[in-house]
Order: structure tokens, then sequence, then C-alpha cells
């Protein structure tokens, strides 16, 4: 055979696989129903699912029949949902949702509808806002498929819809993945023309990521370092008056950057509609008024002999002290506030977190003790002179 046959028996096995590839590559259109046809159909962007749908814009009549493919194993649950606020931030609070889970014994899947109030939701069974009816599902060839008829109110023209699928316990859906396919298994349908807008996920996921180490850092890290700066350094003759313009620098900048921080976090629970944040708001707000007081407070610092001196340092203590507590607080607050949201994808900065402040608070207690054995040996030499030095810790 010579070299210009055998290139176009490859070229033309070439273009035969590429057209097999292709006419068995999975679509919404190649899908078939026993006795079901639907007027509009859509490949999903995400985890191998589709949807199929008629729609009577008058009447509010949804039929639908939602297919998920790849389901390899009878020990996993698929669920499809409408969020009724129209949100894609969160869209898994509040949806309705229509949950199925394959029978490892052969027999039709279970079918049933919930109404998913949290994150932690087990996909309890129970009503829905929408009416259904005629829900039923298959198990076949390892796709999960869901039929129901839901009647949506009058001249709705667009839904926010989510898809997902997880593991079981038993019989109880656990935990779905939230790796970025599950993260971003939602999008908004119009259901007359079939166009979708889908959620800008790494967007908002920037913006929490933003906002936690803005936070984290200033509030949670340069308050009780420069705390911890004013309270040990200046028992050191050598370090004054460095110690102070260290204090003042980390307290300066914790300031500004939490502003920052709180700024973001205003932005992002806006946004954030359905996510319970009121506590973590609250601390917020209160630190925001601390640390503008301690801020003022610095420009009306009388000097050390003045006999209002001594109001004014216990002012400046008790305001920062408070200040540093609620700071620390409010950071497991927000990683609380996470949780309840995306469940334990920030596990880790929680715990680099801990270990940060655990660090700092080693180096507190390290310090208090050292720094007393220095006051009273330094109170010893001089023999517990009568007008000796004033300050943090009695000295």
């Amino acid at each position: 055979m010579s070299m210009g046959n055998m290139l176009r028996m490859v070229l033309a096995l070439c273009v035969l696989s590429s057209v097999v590839v292709t006419s068995s590559a999975q679509t919404c259109r190649n899908q078939t129903f026993s006795n079901r046809l639907f007027a509009t159909c859509r490949d999903l962007p995400q985890l191998t699912a589709y949807l199929h749908w008629t729609y009577d814009q008058g009447s509010g009549k949804l039929e639908i029949a939602f297919v998920h493919a790849g389901i390899t194993s009878t020990n996993r649950w698929v669920a499809w949902a409408i969020n009724p606020r129209n949100t894609l931030d969160p869209a898994m609070i509040g949806a309705q949702a229509l949950v199925a889970i394959p029978d490892s014994n052969g027999a039709g899947p279970s079918v049933y509808t919930s109404s998913i109030t949290s994150t932690s939701t087990q996909l309890e069974q129970g009503t829905i806002s929408y009416p259904v009816s005629a829900l039923s599902a298959t198990y076949v060839n390892n796709e999960v498929t869901i039929f129901a008829t839901l009647t949506l109110p009058n001249d709705t023209t667009s839904l926010v819809h989510v898809w997902q699928d997880g593991p079981l316990s038993g019989s109880t859906p656990q935990e779905h993945s939230h790796e970025t396919s599950h993260q971003n298994s939602k999008e908004t349908l119009n259901l007359l023309s079939g166009s979708s807008t889908q959620a800008s996920g790494n967007s908002r996921q920037r913006r929490r990521n933003t906002h936690g180490v803005l936070n984290a850092v200033s509030w949670g890290i340069l308050m009780p370092t420069g705390a911890i700066i004013a309270r040990y350094l200046k028992v050191f003759k050598s370090a004054d008056p460095a110690w102070f313009y260290l204090h003042i620098t980390c307290q300066a900048s914790a300031y500004i950057v939490g502003i920052s921080g709180f700024g973001t976090g205003l932005k992002l629970g806006s946004d954030s509609e359905g996510v319970e944040y009121d506590t973590h708001r609250a601390i917020a707000i209160v630190l925001v008024c601390l640390g503008t007081l301690q801020v003022f407070a610095l420009f009306l610092r009388p000097n050390k002999d003045h006999k209002y001196r001594v109001y004014w340092n216990a002012y400046h203590y008790l305001v920062g002290y408070a200040t540093i507590s609620l700071s620390i607080a409010n950071v497991f607050k927000g990683f609380e506030t996470l949780e309840n949201y995306v469940g334990d994808r920030y596990n880790d900065w929680k715990h680099a977190y801990i270990g940060i402040i655990g660090a700092l608070g080693g180096i507190a207690v390290f310090l208090e003790v050292f720094t007393w054995i220095i006051v009273l040996k330094r109170r010893k030499s001089e023999n517990k002179l009568p007008h000796g030095e004033n300050g943090v810790n009695g000295y």
C-alpha cells in the first residue's frame, strides 16, 4: 500500500471516529421518554444533568423531566429544586426540592418533596410552596430521572433552579460535595426562551475570602499584637519610646484594614440574602464604634503628670481590652456563619487562626511572667522608692 493511500485511510478513519463520537455524545435532544413529550430542553452546565420542560405561562403549569446521568451507585440521592426568592446567592437556602433516592433492590426510586431551610438539611420529606402532581422517578442505565408537574405563580417567566447529588447514610441524605461543579450547579432559567444566567461563584468566593482575611488579620491578629507590645515592651527602658510608636502603628493599621474589612462585609451581607449573620454584623458595628473611640481618644491623651491621666488610662485599657475580646469572638462568629452557609470548607482557615491566637496567648503568658520578674527585681534593687515608676502591671 502506498504512503498516499495509507494517509487517506487514516484520515477517513479519523473523520469516521469523530462522527461516531459526536453522534453518541449525550445531549438533551437525543433523550426520549415513554409517552412524554416536552417543548424545550437544556443541557445543564454542571453535574451531567439535563432539564426538559413544557410551560404554560397563563396557568403557571410547568411539566418537567430532570435527568441526572452518572449515578453509578444506589447509595446516592438526586435533587432538583426551585428557589422562590429568585436569588442565586444563596440558591440552596429556601429552595423547594424534588428528591429521588434509587432503590438498591431494583425497585423504582423513592421520590418526594422537601423544603430546604438551611445548609445542614438532610432533605427531610415535607410539603413545598408549589402545588405538585404526577411526581415520579426512574433509575435506568445510571440515570436518575424525576418527573413532576408544578404550578408556578401566574405570569412567571423565569426562575432560579438548583440541582445536586450526594451520598446517603443508610437511607438519609448527607451533605453534598463542595467541589466547584457542585457549588455552581445553579442558574437563572428563562422558561420562555430557554436562556440562562449562571452564578459568578468565583467572584463571591473571592469576596468572602477577602472579607475574612482583612478582618482576621486586622481585628483578630493586629489588635491583640498591638496590645501585647504596649503591655510588655514598655517594661524595658531601652524600648522607650519605640514601644509607643510600634503600638500606635500596629493599632492604626488594624483599624484602617478593619474598616476595609467592615465595608466588604456590608457589601457581602447585602448580596447574601438568606444567610443569618445578625450577631456577626452587630458585633462588627460595635467594634467599629469602639475602634473609632480609641482613635479619637489618642488626640485627647493627657500628659503623664496630668491629674486626669489616670482616668484616661482606665478608659483606654477598658475599651482596648473590650475591643480585643469582641474582635476574637467575632472572628469565630464569622467562621460559624460560614459553616452554616458552605459547611466545613473553611475549617483549615479556622484551625490556622486558632493556632495563631494560641501562639499569641502563649507569648502573652510568658511575657507576663517574665516582665513581672523584671519589675520585682527592679523594685527590690531600688528599695521600693515611694515615687518609683508607674505603668502596666503596677510599675
